[in-house]
């Protein structure tokens, strides 16, 4: 049994929640059965974060409807904790808001991205690191993913590898050493989650596509229609903890 340690970084929309769960429940519906213990502390709302990490084999952060780019003291306790963690061995994997966060820990800039949402089933390809990396073992050069995020790295920071990217965020996966790998995707998001999503954020949707020139009662139903399976984000995690602990 490996005993996992979940930061919370955020909370789901209400009729996310009432259809498919908060954040943290399609973390334990991926690995759970596998074996993985969760404490999860919903270190947004301050909850005080334990000495180290000693007794945990592994540290996840989840994703937020929180920006780096709007910075609050409790993410610079939550990196700091992940940073320390790292330090003494202990693997830490951040998704998407806990990509950005680690991206910032370590000296890279995180911005709100010229493109707009990036949401819906994506295309990820791996870098030729990425190829070598064990967070991808078993994976093909270029899979299918499940994304939702306004922000991205701009680059990556200094001594870090690029694992993967698209053409909407070039940096989709870090590496940071040996012990911290962040996603910008959603590994742990499964299709009916990403639908839930996105009627979540029709409106705002919606009104973007509108504001950048697309036609109206378009891009809800075409993201919709584009959603597709996405096995290898469980594969992610599976091989996180299998490899990595």
């Amino acid at each position: 049994m490996k005993n996992v340690l979940l930061l919370k970084a955020g909370d789901a929309a209400h009729s996310v929640k009432l259809s498919v769960g908060d954040y943290e429940h399609w973390f334990v519906e991926s690995l759970g059965p596998d074996g993985c213990r969760f404490d999860i502390l919903h270190v947004h709302r301050g909850a005080r974060l334990p000495d180290s990490a000693s007794g945990y084999d592994a540290v996840m952060m989840t994703g937020s409807p929180a920006s780096v780019t709007q910075w609050e003291p409790w993410m610079e306790r939550a990196a700091d904790f992940m940073l320390g963690a790292a330090a003494r061995g202990v693997p830490v994997l951040g998704v998407c808001f806990g990509h950005q966060l680690l991206a910032h820990a370590h000296g890279a800039r995180v911005v709100r991205n010229t493109q707009g949402r990036e949401i819906g089933s994506v295309q990820v390809t791996l870098s030729e690191a990425g190829r070598e990396d064990p967070l991808f073992h078993g994976l093909p050069e270029r899979f299918t993913i499940q994304a939702t995020h306004e922000d991205s790295v701009q680059e990556s920071p200094p001594h870090a590898t690029v694992l993967a990217g698209n053409a909407h965020s070039a940096v989709q996966a870090l590496a940071f050493g040996p012990h911290i790998r962040g996603v910008q995707f959603h590994p742990e998001v499964h299709p009916a989650a990403m639908r839930a999503l996105i009627l979540a954020r029709s409106e705002k949707l919606e009104d973007e596509a509108i504001r950048r020139g697309h036609a109206p009662g378009e891009r809800v139903p075409r993201l919709l229609a584009g959603i597709a399976p996405s096995p290898a984000g469980q594969r992610i995690l599976r091989n996180f903890v299998e490899r990595f602990t």
